[in-house]
């Protein structure tokens, strides 16, 4: 699976996944002109939305719906990294064993998976590894 980001000039970079585009900007308060969310907010927008996809997943096994269920993906930063990541769920109403489906989502969710088992990082330039971590 690639993901391609291309420089556009200041912060601003253009992502694109398979069909998908979309704009990385930074806050004026950092040096950029605001044109989209930032590296982390992306980060933490596909926890949340991987979380609650995993939840859809799960409760669609057994039949189930979650009506209005919200996810908010939260981080703690600590100097150029989230010291925490936090996901809160937030169902709009009473959803029964709700527990039950949140340990099962959190076995399927790809997203939560790799941060709980971070995986190799490798910075490759021009294709040769530079820097391999983990």
């Amino acid at each position: 699976m690639d993901v391609v980001a291309t420089w556009e000039g200041g912060y601003r970079c253009t992502v694109r996944a398979r069909q998908f585009e979309l704009v990385a900007d930074e806050p004026p308060s950092s040096g950029g002109a605001d044109g989209g969310p930032t590296p982390t907010e992306l980060f933490l927008a596909s926890v949340a939305s991987c979380f609650t996809m995993a939840l859809f997943y799960v409760a669609s096994k057994d039949g189930r719906t979650l009506p209005g269920l919200r996810v908010v993906a939260s981080g703690e930063y600590d100097g150029p990294r989230f010291r925490r990541v936090r996901v809160d769920v937030r169902p709009e109403a009473e959803i029964g064993e709700l527990h039950a489906l949140v340990e099962r989502a959190l076995a399927v969710c790809y997203v939560s998976n790799t941060l709980r088992h971070a995986p190799t990082l490798e910075v490759a330039l021009g294709g040769d590894v530079v820097v391999s971590q983990g």
